[in-house]
């Protein structure tokens, strides 16, 4: 899920080539670099370009890179004079007020209604994203973010009553939300639309303003979003700047008041390491290796029968949904692999296979209903997983793939080594490894030998079993007996935990992610106590002691001179 890099694979077009011998001709200076990994390079331009990954038959690297007309290059002076013009706009306090937070939330809302087409068209174009699909996971969603906000806002403004003690009596105390100031939103490829806003609306409601830093990854996407932006809200507050590492680096160079990332740990490192240099909190939503834990115990009771099958196909169906149904597995809280008793593995992959021709058809290759690979690298370094001699032999399912389409078959392993590559870090595809445990109570010992993922999953109708994974299992969320859905609500925060990330958002949490808690007490002249002043003396101290312990007998009794000595 890497934010800032260009395939090398596009570099095999001529074209691309040029391009990457200007800009290493032309390397800046910044200071922060996203340095080359892998078969992926990054690197920093002097001279701005946007790039577009665009699917094609024609050329042998099936991807190609297009440098649009240049302009004028996006660097640190620029990025410094965009901050200082957006911090201008914020003392004056226009983006304080309720009524214009109303407004731009409003046109968001009115952006999405308007241009739906659009949307999913970009959508479409960036990731071959099913409408359905798109609809639920990007628009509605979206909608539903902006709906809320715009229902509560009032609310959540309203500062928050605390009660007081008596050592500050008389006096009264509030908790004050208010805006962070200037903030930046570095958004990620694979739901290019929703996570670029759900943040920004956040933000906007918390009274900030913005800037939003799209992925070129979602290149389609990203151009949509700067276009539609500029044309819906307020450009002195709320702006939009595509590119790649040039402009990245640029803006992680200048001083915000919070920066908000979605995205890889690698990146996520190297935005925390930025923001450091400036004090600047960071909120990062990163991923994880998500596990999902099956029982054989997944029934369902109707009346006094119990149906067996029924259970194991609906437990089977919301897995298949979370993982191939949500943007073919390039999802950060897909299950990135199950967990399951080895009696039970073979029943549970043969409901699996058959589940998926329901899906997907005899050849899932053709089906509409998958999203494709983004781009050729992901391609490549799935396949590399699913070609690896430790695993390959363990396939039981699936495994075709189409270069040209970018497309790789829903593909199902059996008790891969856990030393596999598969096995390292989050898969972000199509693939789904299996591993069996003899008693289900093991699998908690194999999850928390891992770092702490962003989404667990149990299915089991064993309470006791529940019980214990929520109590043992740490994750920065938790669902039972589903997938992903705990995202949709509202009432509940979005976010990591350790290396999944840090920070939460969705609903009031994003109002709140995007605020700071200003603690005010207000005391009146009235009920000065000479306790607190010099000369101290026996007398003060005790009768301080009694004011501190909040006892009202003992304080009526030192007030006037007496105790219950």
């Amino acid at each position: 899920m890497s934010l800032i890099s260009i395939d090398l694979v596009a570099l095999h077009c001529s074209h691309g080539l040029g391009i990457l011998n200007r800009a290493l001709r032309n390397k800046s200076r910044s200071s922060i670099q996203i340095q080359a990994q892998q078969t992926r390079l990054s690197f920093p331009q002097r001279r701005r370009s946007n790039w577009r990954f665009l699917s094609t038959h024609s050329c042998s690297a099936t991807l190609s890179v297009m440098a649009e007309e240049e302009k004028e290059a996006f660097d640190a002076d620029r990025a410094g004079a965009l901050v200082k013009e957006l911090r201008e706009c914020f003392d004056n306090g226009k983006t304080k007020s309720y009524d214009w937070r109303v407004s731009q939330l409003e046109s968001i809302a009115k952006m999405v209604d308007e241009r739906e087409k659009d949307i999913l068209a970009a959508l479409h174009q960036d990731l071959s994203k099913p409408e359905h699909e798109a609809f639920v996971s990007e628009i509605s969603l979206t909608k539903g973010s902006c709906k809320l906000a715009l229902q509560e806002l009032k609310s959540w403004m309203m500062p928050e009553k605390v009660k007081t003690s008596m050592t500050t009596y008389p006096s009264s105390a509030k908790i004050v939300s208010e805006p962070l100031g200037v903030v930046l939103v570095i958004s990620t490829w694979n739901y290019p639309f929703m996570l670029s806003l759900e943040p920004v609306i956040g933000a906007i409601a918390a009274g900030n303003a913005v800037v939003l830093k799209p992925s070129e990854i979602a290149p389609a996407t990203s151009s949509l979003l700067a276009k539609l932006l500029e044309e819906y809200v307020d450009n002195t507050a709320i702006r939009v700047v595509e590119g790649a590492v040039a402009e990245t680096s640029a803006l992680l160079e200048q001083k915000w008041d919070t920066i908000f990332y979605t995205g890889s740990g690698r990146v996520g490192r190297i935005i925390m390491s930025a923001a450091a240099r400036h004090l600047t909190p960071v909120i990062l939503e990163l991923g994880g290796k998500c596990p999902a834990v099956v029982d054989s115990d997944v029934n369902i009771e109707v009346g006094n029968s119990i149906y067996h099958t029924s259970g194991v196909m609906v437990a089977v169906r919301r897995i298949i949904a979370g993982k191939w149904g949500c943007n073919s597995g390039q999802a950060c809280i897909a299950p990135d692999y199950l967990i399951t008793a080895k009696a039970f593995a073979p029943k549970l992959i043969d409901t699996l296979r058959s589940e998926l021709k329901v899906f997907f058809g005899e050849n899932p290759m053709e089906s509409k209903d998958l999203s494709r690979i983004v781009n050729l690298y992901h391609f490549k370094r799935l396949s590399k997983l699913m070609d690896e001699d430790k695993v390959s032999d363990m396939k039981v399912l699936g495994g075709q793939r189409d270069e040209n389409q970018l497309k790789i078959a829903p593909t199902i392993f059996l008790d891969v080594p856990e030393d596999s590559l598969i096995m390292e870090d989050e898969i972000f595809g199509p693939l789904l490894p299996i591993l069996t445990v003899e008693n289900l109570e093991d699998s908690f010992a194999v999850i928390n030998s891992r770092p702490k993922p962003l989404a667990a999953y149990l299915f089991t109708n064993n309470e006791e079993l529940k019980n214990n994974f929520v109590k043992n299992i740490s994750s920065g969320g938790m669902l039972i007996n589903d997938t992903i859905l705990h995202v949709t609500v509202s009432g509940l925060p979005f976010g990591g935990v350790g290396e999944s990330g840090m920070g939460s958002y969705h609903g009031k949490f994003s109002f709140d992610a995007f605020s700071h808690k200003k603690a005010v007490l207000y005391r009146s002249f009235e009920g000065d106590t000479p306790t607190r002043y010099p000369p101290y003396t026996p007398g003060k101290l005790k009768l301080l002691k009694t004011l501190i312990s909040g006892d009202i007998f003992s304080i009526i009794l030192a007030l006037i001179g007496r105790s219950k000595d």
